[in-house]
């Protein structure tokens, strides 16, 4: 063991630690929290995943994975959008208590990604799960939606990698 536990590096380790144990714990209570005042959930979400099959990507001659009546499964999609902006919302608390134990850029600029993409994946669920009317885009929406996902996640890379640019010290030449 080269660490005592008197030591800074031991305290920083043991402060992050705990952040992470925060939020995992929230993460499953909030998604127990879901499953209880949302009645039926369970057997609705056991629905959804048996609803997927091949189906034909819209304008293409793929075939790919997806949900044969995506839109059907509003009360999943609900219970998504709900998980997605608590845990977001949950983000700026986690991102307070990285202040407040003076974590690592690099941990606050993820967080602040997180926080991102928690939010947006929230606002793309409404937007295009939520709000979508049946008709022949049906199956083009659970596509455009998968892209807006992975649209997003480049979206939080980036946020991160402007965070950790501009918090590099400027050398003096």
């Amino acid at each position: 063991m080269t660490e005592s536990y008197g030591t800074i590096s031991y305290a920083f380790k043991y402060r992050e630690s705990l952040i992470s144990a925060v939020s995992a714990g929230f993460f499953l209570v909030l998604l127990g929290a879901l499953f209880i005042i949302t009645p039926g959930l369970f057997g609705r979400s056991i629905d959804f995943f048996e609803d997927f099959g091949s189906v034909v990507v819209p304008n293409t001659s793929i075939s790919f994975f997806a949900p044969t009546q995506p839109l059907i499964h509003r009360v999943v999609y609900t219970a998504v959008e709900q998980f997605c902006f608590a845990f977001g919302v949950f983000q700026v608390v986690i991102l307070a208590l990285r202040f407040a134990a003076r974590s690592s850029i690099g941990k606050k600029a993820d967080t602040i990604g997180n926080l991102a993409f928690w939010i947006g994946t929230g606002y793309l669920v409404r937007t295009l799960l939520l709000e979508t009317r049946r008709g022949p885009t049906e199956m083009q929406t659970w596509f455009v939606f998968w892209a807006a996902i992975i649209a997003l996640l480049g979206v939080t890379l980036i946020i991160r990698a402007i965070i950790l640019v501009t918090a590099i010290p400027r050398r003096m030449t």
